[in-house]
Protein backbone atom coordinates (compact mmCIF):
# COMPACT_ATOMS: atom_id res chain seq x y z
CA UNK A 1 0.00 0.00 0.00
CA UNK A 2 1.35 3.15 -0.85
CA UNK A 3 -0.64 5.12 2.15
CA UNK A 4 -2.58 7.40 0.13
CA UNK A 5 -5.81 7.04 2.30
CA UNK A 6 -6.27 7.14 5.68
CA UNK A 7 -9.09 7.71 8.45
CA UNK A 8 -9.06 11.46 9.97
CA UNK A 9 -11.63 12.61 12.82
CA UNK A 10 -14.47 15.04 11.62
CA UNK A 11 -12.98 17.38 14.41
CA UNK A 12 -11.23 20.40 13.19
CA UNK A 13 -9.91 20.67 17.07
CA UNK A 14 -8.88 16.99 17.00
CA UNK A 15 -7.73 15.63 13.81
CA UNK A 16 -6.95 12.43 15.22
CA UNK A 17 -5.37 10.05 11.85
CA UNK A 18 -5.57 6.47 11.72
CA UNK A 19 -4.09 3.56 9.08
CA UNK A 20 -6.69 2.62 6.42
CA UNK A 21 -7.05 -1.29 8.16
CA UNK A 22 -8.22 0.12 11.63
CA UNK A 23 -11.90 -0.75 12.13
CA UNK A 24 -12.88 1.74 14.38
CA UNK A 25 -15.74 4.17 13.26
CA UNK A 26 -14.64 6.84 15.94
CA UNK A 27 -11.71 8.57 17.20
CA UNK A 28 -10.59 7.33 20.87
CA UNK A 29 -12.24 10.75 21.84
CA UNK A 30 -15.56 9.86 20.50
CA UNK A 31 -15.68 11.83 17.28
CA UNK A 32 -16.60 9.88 13.67
CA UNK A 33 -14.04 9.43 11.22
CA UNK A 34 -13.67 9.95 7.31
CA UNK A 35 -11.93 8.45 4.35
CA UNK A 36 -9.26 10.59 3.53
CA UNK A 37 -7.55 10.44 0.47
CA UNK A 38 -3.80 12.50 0.02
CA UNK A 39 -3.92 12.61 -3.96
CA UNK A 40 -5.77 14.88 -5.67
CA UNK A 41 -7.22 12.81 -8.80
CA UNK A 42 -6.87 13.95 -12.53
CA UNK A 43 -10.32 15.69 -14.18
CA UNK A 44 -9.42 13.25 -17.17
CA UNK A 45 -10.61 10.14 -15.06
CA UNK A 46 -14.36 11.40 -16.24
CA UNK A 47 -13.56 10.39 -19.43
CA UNK A 48 -12.73 6.89 -18.27
CA UNK A 49 -15.89 7.21 -16.16
CA UNK A 50 -17.37 7.43 -19.33
CA UNK A 51 -15.99 5.03 -21.29
CA UNK A 52 -16.44 2.30 -18.95
CA UNK A 53 -20.34 2.59 -19.54
CA UNK A 54 -19.05 0.19 -22.07
CA UNK A 55 -17.97 -2.70 -19.39
CA UNK A 56 -16.73 -4.75 -21.44
CA UNK A 57 -16.86 -7.87 -20.05
CA UNK A 58 -15.40 -6.31 -16.43
CA UNK A 59 -18.14 -6.42 -13.45
CA UNK A 60 -16.42 -3.53 -11.91
CA UNK A 61 -17.42 -0.93 -15.25
CA UNK A 62 -20.67 -2.28 -15.15
CA UNK A 63 -20.91 -1.36 -11.24
CA UNK A 64 -22.12 2.31 -10.42
CA UNK A 65 -20.06 2.36 -7.45
CA UNK A 66 -16.61 0.45 -9.03
CA UNK A 67 -17.20 2.59 -12.18
CA UNK A 68 -15.82 5.55 -10.01
CA UNK A 69 -13.23 3.05 -7.79
CA UNK A 70 -10.37 5.66 -8.73
CA UNK A 71 -12.18 8.22 -6.52
CA UNK A 72 -12.76 5.49 -3.76
CA UNK A 73 -9.61 3.80 -3.91
CA UNK A 74 -8.85 3.18 0.17
CA UNK A 75 -7.34 -0.51 -0.78
CA UNK A 76 -4.80 1.20 -3.42
CA UNK A 77 -4.46 -0.97 -5.90
CA UNK A 78 -3.88 -1.08 -9.44
CA UNK A 79 -7.69 -0.04 -10.06
CA UNK A 80 -6.94 -0.85 -13.92
CA UNK A 81 -5.79 -4.55 -12.89
CA UNK A 82 -9.21 -7.00 -13.10
CA UNK A 83 -7.44 -9.29 -11.02
CA UNK A 84 -6.36 -7.05 -8.14
CA UNK A 85 -10.14 -5.49 -8.35
CA UNK A 86 -11.60 -9.18 -8.30
CA UNK A 87 -9.69 -9.97 -5.13
CA UNK A 88 -10.33 -6.85 -3.29
CA UNK A 89 -13.35 -5.44 -4.38
CA UNK A 90 -17.06 -6.50 -3.40
CA UNK A 91 -19.62 -6.21 -5.67
CA UNK A 92 -22.76 -8.25 -6.74
CA UNK A 93 -21.83 -9.03 -10.27
CA UNK A 94 -22.02 -5.36 -10.99
CA UNK A 95 -25.31 -4.94 -10.34
CA UNK A 96 -25.25 -2.12 -7.52
CA UNK A 97 -25.93 1.02 -8.58
CA UNK A 98 -25.95 -0.13 -12.67
CA UNK A 99 -29.03 1.05 -12.98
CA UNK A 100 -29.21 3.86 -10.75
CA UNK A 101 -29.73 7.40 -13.17
CA UNK A 102 -31.76 10.17 -12.61
CA UNK A 103 -35.19 10.35 -14.81
CA UNK A 104 -37.97 13.09 -15.63
CA UNK A 105 -40.98 11.90 -14.87
CA UNK A 106 -43.57 14.53 -16.13
CA UNK A 107 -46.06 13.99 -14.17
CA UNK A 108 -44.30 13.75 -10.83
CA UNK A 109 -43.08 17.26 -12.27
CA UNK A 110 -46.04 18.45 -12.83
CA UNK A 111 -47.71 17.95 -9.48
CA UNK A 112 -44.53 19.59 -7.70
CA UNK A 113 -45.42 22.67 -10.26
CA UNK A 114 -41.98 22.73 -12.03
CA UNK A 115 -41.13 22.71 -15.26
CA UNK A 116 -40.40 18.91 -16.73
CA UNK A 117 -37.04 19.44 -18.08
CA UNK A 118 -35.49 20.69 -14.71
CA UNK A 119 -36.84 18.12 -12.63
CA UNK A 120 -34.77 14.74 -12.15
CA UNK A 121 -36.00 11.99 -9.76
CA UNK A 122 -33.11 9.42 -9.19
CA UNK A 123 -34.76 5.55 -8.31
CA UNK A 124 -32.43 3.88 -6.04
CA UNK A 125 -34.74 1.33 -5.75
CA UNK A 126 -32.94 -0.70 -9.16
CA UNK A 127 -30.50 -1.97 -6.74
CA UNK A 128 -30.25 -5.85 -5.88
CA UNK A 129 -31.88 -5.52 -2.32
CA UNK A 130 -34.10 -3.06 -3.78
CA UNK A 131 -32.78 0.45 -2.21
CA UNK A 132 -29.31 3.06 -1.53
CA UNK A 133 -27.74 0.86 0.99
CA UNK A 134 -26.36 -1.35 -1.42
CA UNK A 135 -23.72 1.44 -2.87
CA UNK A 136 -22.62 1.55 0.88
CA UNK A 137 -22.33 -2.01 1.75
CA UNK A 138 -20.45 -2.65 -1.33
CA UNK A 139 -17.78 -0.46 0.14
CA UNK A 140 -18.22 -1.74 3.78
CA UNK A 141 -18.04 -4.95 3.05
CA UNK A 142 -14.93 -4.69 0.90
CA UNK A 143 -13.11 -2.88 4.19
CA UNK A 144 -14.33 -5.88 5.94
CA UNK A 145 -12.88 -8.46 3.64
CA UNK A 146 -9.53 -6.04 3.95
CA UNK A 147 -8.87 -6.11 7.57
CA UNK A 148 -10.16 -9.92 7.35
CA UNK A 149 -13.67 -9.65 9.16
CA UNK A 150 -15.55 -12.59 9.74
CA UNK A 151 -18.48 -11.35 10.92
CA UNK A 152 -20.95 -8.04 10.28
CA UNK A 153 -23.38 -6.57 12.30
CA UNK A 154 -26.21 -3.73 11.72
CA UNK A 155 -29.14 -2.18 13.05
CA UNK A 156 -31.79 -1.82 10.74
CA UNK A 157 -35.24 -0.25 10.45
CA UNK A 158 -35.24 -2.97 6.90
CA UNK A 159 -33.21 -2.10 4.18
CA UNK A 160 -29.70 -1.91 5.78
CA UNK A 161 -30.40 -5.40 6.86
CA UNK A 162 -31.76 -6.82 3.46
CA UNK A 163 -28.35 -4.99 1.44
CA UNK A 164 -26.13 -6.27 4.61
CA UNK A 165 -27.54 -10.27 4.60
CA UNK A 166 -27.31 -10.07 0.43
CA UNK A 167 -23.63 -9.01 0.73
CA UNK A 168 -22.50 -11.06 3.69
CA UNK A 169 -23.76 -13.85 1.91
CA UNK A 170 -22.00 -13.23 -1.13
CA UNK A 171 -18.79 -13.34 0.78
CA UNK A 172 -19.50 -15.95 3.07
CA UNK A 173 -19.60 -14.13 5.94
CA UNK A 174 -21.70 -14.14 9.22
CA UNK A 175 -24.51 -11.54 9.21
CA UNK A 176 -26.40 -10.30 13.17
CA UNK A 177 -28.88 -7.89 12.17
CA UNK A 178 -30.75 -5.91 15.37
CA UNK A 179 -33.94 -4.70 14.74
CA UNK A 180 -36.57 -2.91 16.54
CA UNK A 181 -39.43 -6.00 17.44
CA UNK A 182 -42.62 -5.52 15.74
CA UNK A 183 -41.33 -2.18 13.75
CA UNK A 184 -39.80 -3.92 10.56
CA UNK A 185 -41.78 -4.22 6.85
CA UNK A 186 -42.27 -7.50 6.26
CA UNK A 187 -41.02 -7.66 3.17
CA UNK A 188 -37.80 -5.84 4.14
CA UNK A 189 -37.34 -8.58 7.08
CA UNK A 190 -37.86 -11.52 4.64
CA UNK A 191 -34.94 -10.50 2.59
CA UNK A 192 -32.81 -10.71 5.34
CA UNK A 193 -34.03 -14.03 6.22
CA UNK A 194 -33.57 -15.21 2.99
CA UNK A 195 -29.90 -14.39 2.62
CA UNK A 196 -29.22 -16.38 6.25
CA UNK A 197 -28.92 -13.51 8.57
CA UNK A 198 -29.15 -13.86 12.21
CA UNK A 199 -32.18 -11.84 13.93
CA UNK A 200 -32.22 -10.38 16.89
CA UNK A 201 -34.93 -8.45 18.44
CA UNK A 202 -34.79 -5.27 20.25
CA UNK A 203 -36.84 -3.59 22.85
CA UNK A 204 -37.35 -0.53 21.60
CA UNK A 205 -36.61 1.17 18.26
CA UNK A 206 -34.36 1.74 15.91
CA UNK A 207 -31.95 3.89 18.23
CA UNK A 208 -32.07 1.30 20.94
CA UNK A 209 -30.95 -1.50 18.54
CA UNK A 210 -28.42 0.70 17.15
CA UNK A 211 -26.93 1.01 20.87
CA UNK A 212 -27.36 -2.46 20.97
CA UNK A 213 -25.54 -3.54 18.45
CA UNK A 214 -22.53 -1.15 18.36
CA UNK A 215 -21.73 -2.17 22.09
CA UNK A 216 -22.06 -6.33 20.61
CA UNK A 217 -19.63 -5.44 17.87
CA UNK A 218 -17.31 -3.64 20.34
CA UNK A 219 -17.30 -6.53 23.04
CA UNK A 220 -17.89 -9.57 20.32
CA UNK A 221 -15.40 -8.62 17.91
CA UNK A 222 -18.39 -8.16 14.67
CA UNK A 223 -17.97 -5.27 12.11
CA UNK A 224 -20.72 -2.27 12.15
CA UNK A 225 -21.75 -1.29 8.29
CA UNK A 226 -23.94 1.06 9.67
CA UNK A 227 -23.27 4.52 8.22
CA UNK A 228 -21.45 5.36 11.06
CA UNK A 229 -18.71 3.29 9.41
CA UNK A 230 -16.93 5.95 7.56
CA UNK A 231 -16.81 2.96 4.61
CA UNK A 232 -20.23 2.67 4.25
CA UNK A 233 -20.51 6.78 3.19
CA UNK A 234 -17.27 6.65 0.30
CA UNK A 235 -20.03 4.09 -1.62
CA UNK A 236 -23.05 6.55 -1.17
CA UNK A 237 -20.77 8.79 -2.58
CA UNK A 238 -21.39 7.36 -6.11
CA UNK A 239 -25.11 8.29 -5.75
CA UNK A 240 -24.42 12.25 -5.92
CA UNK A 241 -21.44 10.97 -8.55
CA UNK A 242 -24.25 9.53 -10.74
CA UNK A 243 -26.56 12.36 -11.12
CA UNK A 244 -23.86 15.08 -11.70
CA UNK A 245 -22.27 12.64 -14.41
CA UNK A 246 -25.20 12.28 -16.06
CA UNK A 247 -25.81 15.75 -16.19
CA UNK A 248 -22.26 16.16 -17.83
CA UNK A 249 -21.27 17.41 -14.57
CA UNK A 250 -22.96 20.24 -14.46
CA UNK A 251 -24.19 20.69 -10.95
CA UNK A 252 -27.81 20.62 -10.43
CA UNK A 253 -29.09 24.05 -8.53
CA UNK A 254 -30.54 21.42 -5.43
CA UNK A 255 -30.15 17.82 -4.64
CA UNK A 256 -32.78 16.15 -2.22
CA UNK A 257 -32.91 13.62 0.01
CA UNK A 258 -35.07 12.01 2.12
CA UNK A 259 -33.37 11.95 5.74
CA UNK A 260 -33.33 9.25 8.02
CA UNK A 261 -29.61 8.34 10.17
CA UNK A 262 -28.40 11.31 7.90
CA UNK A 263 -25.98 9.05 5.96
CA UNK A 264 -27.11 10.15 2.56
CA UNK A 265 -26.93 13.88 4.01
CA UNK A 266 -23.28 12.73 4.91
CA UNK A 267 -22.33 11.25 1.94
CA UNK A 268 -24.01 13.82 -0.47
CA UNK A 269 -21.75 16.37 1.65
CA UNK A 270 -18.65 14.73 1.50
CA UNK A 271 -18.99 13.89 -2.44
CA UNK A 272 -19.36 17.88 -3.28
CA UNK A 273 -16.89 19.04 -0.69
CA UNK A 274 -14.49 16.64 -2.59
CA UNK A 275 -15.49 17.78 -6.02
CA UNK A 276 -15.06 21.30 -5.40
CA UNK A 277 -11.97 20.81 -3.79
CA UNK A 278 -10.80 19.08 -6.86
CA UNK A 279 -11.98 21.27 -9.16
CA UNK A 280 -14.41 18.68 -10.76
CA UNK A 281 -17.23 21.20 -10.26
CA UNK A 282 -17.27 25.08 -10.22
CA UNK A 283 -20.94 25.25 -8.33
CA UNK A 284 -22.20 23.71 -5.30
CA UNK A 285 -25.64 22.73 -5.36
CA UNK A 286 -27.45 23.05 -2.40
CA UNK A 287 -28.80 20.13 -0.52
CA UNK A 288 -32.55 20.01 1.26
CA UNK A 289 -32.93 17.10 3.70
CA UNK A 290 -36.63 16.28 4.13
CA UNK A 291 -37.62 14.49 7.53
CA UNK A 292 -41.17 13.06 8.21
CA UNK A 293 -42.96 14.63 10.87
CA UNK A 294 -42.91 12.06 13.03
CA UNK A 295 -39.30 11.80 13.21
CA UNK A 296 -38.07 15.73 13.13
CA UNK A 297 -35.28 15.98 15.29
CA UNK A 298 -32.86 17.47 12.65
CA UNK A 299 -35.69 19.65 11.19
CA UNK A 300 -36.59 20.82 14.91
CA UNK A 301 -32.77 21.38 16.09
CA UNK A 302 -31.40 22.72 12.84
CA UNK A 303 -34.49 25.57 12.62
CA UNK A 304 -34.62 26.47 15.92
CA UNK A 305 -37.89 24.99 17.30
CA UNK A 306 -35.98 23.75 20.63
CA UNK A 307 -34.23 25.88 22.81
CA UNK A 308 -34.52 28.84 20.49
CA UNK A 309 -31.36 28.09 19.06
CA UNK A 310 -30.27 26.46 15.40
CA UNK A 311 -27.99 23.58 15.41
CA UNK A 312 -25.10 24.23 12.97
CA UNK A 313 -21.92 23.07 11.90
CA UNK A 314 -20.51 25.96 12.94
CA UNK A 315 -16.96 25.49 11.30
CA UNK A 316 -16.42 22.32 13.11
CA UNK A 317 -17.53 23.64 16.66
CA UNK A 318 -21.28 23.00 17.31
CA UNK A 319 -23.55 23.14 19.94
CA UNK A 320 -23.21 19.37 20.99
CA UNK A 321 -25.27 20.14 24.33
CA UNK A 322 -28.13 21.30 22.33
CA UNK A 323 -28.30 17.72 20.66
CA UNK A 324 -28.23 16.10 24.43
CA UNK A 325 -30.55 18.34 25.47
CA UNK A 326 -32.99 17.68 22.97
CA UNK A 327 -32.92 13.81 23.51
CA UNK A 328 -33.16 14.43 26.96
CA UNK A 329 -36.48 16.16 26.49
CA UNK A 330 -37.73 13.22 23.89
CA UNK A 331 -37.14 10.77 27.02
CA UNK A 332 -38.07 12.68 29.70
CA UNK A 333 -41.37 13.31 27.69
CA UNK A 334 -41.82 9.63 26.17
CA UNK A 335 -41.41 11.29 22.64
CA UNK A 336 -40.69 8.41 20.38
CA UNK A 337 -40.24 8.51 16.80
CA UNK A 338 -43.85 7.81 14.58
CA UNK A 339 -44.69 7.34 10.92
CA UNK A 340 -45.17 4.86 8.62
CA UNK A 341 -42.05 6.28 6.74
CA UNK A 342 -39.98 3.54 8.93
CA UNK A 343 -37.02 4.05 6.79
CA UNK A 344 -36.96 7.19 8.54
CA UNK A 345 -38.44 6.80 11.85
CA UNK A 346 -35.41 7.47 13.73
CA UNK A 347 -35.12 10.40 16.46
CA UNK A 348 -31.11 9.85 17.07
CA UNK A 349 -29.62 10.61 13.61
CA UNK A 350 -26.16 8.60 14.21
CA UNK A 351 -24.48 11.23 11.38
CA UNK A 352 -26.29 14.46 12.51
CA UNK A 353 -23.09 16.41 13.11
CA UNK A 354 -21.69 14.97 9.52
CA UNK A 355 -24.91 16.13 8.50
CA UNK A 356 -24.31 19.46 9.74
CA UNK A 357 -21.27 19.92 8.32
CA UNK A 358 -23.05 18.97 4.46
CA UNK A 359 -25.40 21.59 5.33
CA UNK A 360 -23.27 24.02 5.94
CA UNK A 361 -20.69 23.25 2.85
CA UNK A 362 -24.03 23.43 0.72
CA UNK A 363 -25.80 26.20 2.33
CA UNK A 364 -28.33 23.43 2.92
CA UNK A 365 -32.14 23.74 4.41
CA UNK A 366 -33.97 21.01 6.60
CA UNK A 367 -38.23 20.28 5.82
CA UNK A 368 -40.00 18.19 7.01
CA UNK A 369 -43.67 16.33 5.67
CA UNK A 370 -46.45 14.29 6.81
CA UNK A 371 -46.74 10.82 6.58
CA UNK A 372 -50.24 12.06 3.64
CA UNK A 373 -47.43 14.25 1.39
CA UNK A 374 -45.02 11.01 1.31
CA UNK A 375 -47.83 8.96 0.75
CA UNK A 376 -49.73 11.09 -2.31
CA UNK A 377 -45.44 11.96 -3.62
CA UNK A 378 -45.01 8.16 -3.42
CA UNK A 379 -48.19 7.37 -5.62
CA UNK A 380 -47.58 10.17 -8.19
CA UNK A 381 -44.01 8.65 -8.78
CA UNK A 382 -45.69 5.24 -9.36
CA UNK A 383 -48.44 6.53 -11.98
CA UNK A 384 -44.89 7.47 -14.05
CA UNK A 385 -44.36 4.07 -14.14
CA UNK A 386 -41.84 4.31 -10.95
CA UNK A 387 -41.95 2.07 -8.11
CA UNK A 388 -40.60 4.10 -4.92
CA UNK A 389 -40.91 3.57 -1.37
CA UNK A 390 -43.03 6.00 1.58
CA UNK A 391 -39.44 7.24 2.83
CA UNK A 392 -38.58 8.40 -0.60
CA UNK A 393 -42.43 9.51 -1.54
CA UNK A 394 -40.21 12.07 1.36
CA UNK A 395 -38.15 13.62 -1.65
CA UNK A 396 -41.04 14.81 -4.29
CA UNK A 397 -43.31 15.88 -1.58
CA UNK A 398 -40.16 17.98 -0.18
CA UNK A 399 -39.75 19.80 -3.06
CA UNK A 400 -43.27 20.51 -3.82
CA UNK A 401 -43.60 22.05 -0.12
CA UNK A 402 -40.44 23.88 -0.77
CA UNK A 403 -41.69 25.14 -4.16
CA UNK A 404 -45.02 26.41 -2.50
CA UNK A 405 -42.57 28.26 0.06
CA UNK A 406 -41.04 29.93 -3.11
CA UNK A 407 -37.32 27.84 -1.77
CA UNK A 408 -36.43 26.48 -4.69
CA UNK A 409 -38.11 28.11 -7.76
CA UNK A 410 -40.28 26.25 -10.68
CA UNK A 411 -37.00 26.24 -12.78
CA UNK A 412 -34.25 25.36 -10.90
CA UNK A 413 -32.80 22.10 -12.16
CA UNK A 414 -33.61 19.68 -9.41
CA UNK A 415 -32.02 16.32 -8.50
CA UNK A 416 -34.68 13.99 -6.05
CA UNK A 417 -33.23 10.55 -4.70
CA UNK A 418 -35.61 8.01 -4.72
CA UNK A 419 -34.06 5.79 -2.03
CA UNK A 420 -35.55 2.37 -2.27
CA UNK A 421 -38.94 0.65 -4.10
CA UNK A 422 -41.54 -0.14 -2.19
CA UNK A 423 -41.42 -3.47 0.31
CA UNK A 424 -43.96 -2.76 2.69
CA UNK A 425 -47.16 -4.04 0.27
CA UNK A 426 -49.66 -2.84 2.74
CA UNK A 427 -48.85 0.76 2.10
CA UNK A 428 -49.92 1.00 -0.99
CA UNK A 429 -53.05 -2.24 -1.27
CA UNK A 430 -54.35 1.15 1.94
CA UNK A 431 -53.53 4.05 -0.01
CA UNK A 432 -55.72 2.75 -2.77
CA UNK A 433 -58.53 1.23 -1.13
CA UNK A 434 -59.50 4.88 0.20
CA UNK A 435 -61.17 7.00 -2.09
CA UNK A 436 -60.17 10.29 -0.25
CA UNK A 437 -56.38 9.68 -1.49
CA UNK A 438 -55.45 11.99 -3.81
CA UNK A 439 -53.97 9.43 -6.43
CA UNK A 440 -56.54 6.33 -5.21
CA UNK A 441 -57.63 4.02 -7.78
CA UNK A 442 -60.02 1.76 -5.46
CA UNK A 443 -61.11 -1.46 -6.80
CA UNK A 444 -64.64 -1.87 -8.88
CA UNK A 445 -67.01 -4.47 -7.45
Amino acid sequence: MNNNAYLKCIDPDCGLEYPIKSRNIECERGHLLDVKYKKTPSPDLKELFYNRRNPQGNIFNESGVWRFRELLNFCEIDTDNKDECSKYLVSLDGAEGRQSKPYHMSKVADFLGMNQNCLWLQPEGYNPSGSFKDNGMSTAVTHAKLIGAKRIICASTGNTSAAAAMFAANENMDCDVYIPAGQIAPGKLSQAYQFGAQIVQVKGNFDDALAKSLDDAKNQDGYTVNSVNPFRIEGQKTIPYRAIEYLNWNSPDWIVYPGGAMGNLSSCGKALMELYEWGWIKKIPRIAVIVSEGASTLYDLYNGKFGGKKLRWNKGKPDTELIENYYKYLDQNGIRPQTKATAIQIGRPANILKGLRALEFTDGIVAKVSDAEMLDAMSIVGLNGFDCEMASGASPAGIRKLIGEEIIKKDDVVVGILTGRQKDASLAVDYHNDPANLFAIPPRG
